[in-house]
């Protein structure tokens, strides 16, 4: 198929972070763009501000004309329902239909592409890693799923040579991408609906490993066994951070590369998994050829990305985090951050479980991330594609957490509970619709 000849794309589904940064990124090489999604949100709204047209009913009736022609290409997201009859009506037709996935690996074949992969990890990494090419002056286009502050968009850069991807092992999407320069930043367990065991989503991993033919191409953090160049921190890694400490609320630090030592780099996102993500990003951008003064520059400047430890308010007497953790390790990590950066001061944490799958397959080790905060407000879980599962609540999750200060919450409490708190340090966590909450949270705050 080629995209060249594609003069109208249709979204199915495209408020999702994904499909919004493929949508931006076909209204800026041209093509009409226009769509779908369930309900409106504040990227939805960006959109059309923007100039794409998009409805929030499925109707046939509300697909724009000009869409019924040969050259609509139309991207449907994984989590629209069978049923759907706007997706069906493209169907029946004989219209060019693709997932995400399969858009990207078109895209990324004929460019150089950096691909990002990791059951954690993979927005901050790629938004890092667009960020110094596209500041170093690269004809660089970053696909992301989260937006970036520098920007205020999942999209940076309109270059044609060169692509920056997310690298998704949800059903198995990155196995469709090309990549020329790739790392994997983790690969813990996790979308065992899909897999079923670790050793399936492991294998998928390796598959995703053996696209990159040369093995100095591929970054791992040391231990992760898979064959390429190792990052770590304080490890004798090929990539190594080391002399770290803190300044200014930044890390300053050093980093051992194969060829030389760079001095006093910046960086301040929060947390040793921030690290490891910007030098995940650096050694990339070193193999690629990026002068080593345009890496320490952008990482300095780098701004982070909303909901990853994204802060909304930050004064002498109170602090309010949110940030995307949807799996128990995220929440280690951002667990960690706040103990580094705030020791010794009570932490409220408000956690949404996303899907009851993954509720399921990590209820004890939800229960022992969350147990570490010193209050705890659960609210109950969001199902995104999924139908609920007998047994599997919020209820039965809080009876796991061994934490003296719990209380499950309903949306509509949740503000009026945040408030009765008198802890300093408030964080609010989870991949569902708590980040559509955050305003509201904040304002109520100040």
């Amino acid at each position: 198929m080629n995209l060249n000849q594609i003069h109208n794309v249709y979204f199915i589904g495209i408020g999702g972070i994904g499909m919004s940064a493929l949508a931006r990124y076909f209204q800026n090489i041209g093509k009409n763009v226009s769509g779908y999604d369930k309900t409106p949100t504040m990227l939805t709204d960006e959109l059309i501000a923007g100039g794409m047209q998009i409805h929030f009913e499925d109707n046939i009736n509300l697909i724009p004309q000009e869409y019924y022609i040969e050259n609509t290409l139309v991207i449907v997201t994984p989590a629209v329902p069978v049923s759907h009859s706007e997706w069906n009506f493209f169907l029946e037709r004989n219209y060019n239909i693709k997932k995400r996935a399969e858009v990207l690996g078109l895209i990324t074949k004929d460019t150089f592409c950096f691909a990002v992969a990791g059951t954690h990890g993979k927005t901050t990494t790629s938004s890092i890693l667009g960020h110094i090419l596209f500041e170093s002056g690269a004809d660089v286009t970053a696909f992301l799923g989260g937006i970036v502050e520098n920007y205020h968009s999942n999209l940076i850069g309109k270059g044609k040579t060169i692509s920056v991807v997310e690298a998704d092992e949800f059903d198995r999407s990155f196995l469709h991408l090309h990549p020329d320069i790739a790392c994997v930043t983790s690969m813990d367990a996790d979308h065992l609906d899909i897999y079923g065991d670790k050793s399936a989503i492991e294998d998928s991993f390796r598959e995703f490993a053996d696209k990159v033919s040369d093995k100095t191409k591929l970054f791992v953090p040391k231990g992760l066994p898979l064959e390429g160049l190792t990052v770590g921190i304080n490890n004798g890694a090929t990539y190594t951070a080391k002399n770290i400490r803190v300044e200014n609320s930044s890390y300053v630090f050093d980093v051992e590369t194969p060829s030389e030592t760079i001095k006093n780099i910046a960086f301040g996102l929060p947390g040793h998994h921030n690290l490891m993500n910007a030098l995940m990003a650096l050694a990339m951008a070193k193999t690629f050829g990026t002068p080593t003064s345009d890496i320490a520059n952008a990482l300095a400047s780098f701004k982070g990305v909303q909901r990853r430890f994204s802060y909304q308010i930050k004064s002498e007497n109170l602090v309010y985090i949110d940030d995307y953790a949807h799996h128990p390790t995220e929440i280690n990590a951002v667990h960690q951050a706040v103990r580094e950066l705030y020791p010794n001061q009570k932490v409220l944490a408000i956690f949404q479980p996303h899907l009851f799958s993954r509720t399921k397959d990590f209820a004890d080790d939800f229960a022992k991330s969350l147990s570490q905060f010193d209050e705890l407000l659960l609210m109950d879980i969001y199902p995104a594609r999924e139908l609920p599962m007998e047994g599997i609540t919020s209820e039965w999750l809080l009876s796991k957490v061994k934490n003296d200060t719990k209380k499950l919450v309903a949306k509509s409490d949740l503000i009026s509970s945040i408030l009765e708190s008198d802890a300093k340090i408030i964080v609010t966590i989870g991949a569902g619709d708590i980040g559509e909450l955050v305003p509201k949270i904040k304002s109520a705050l100040l």
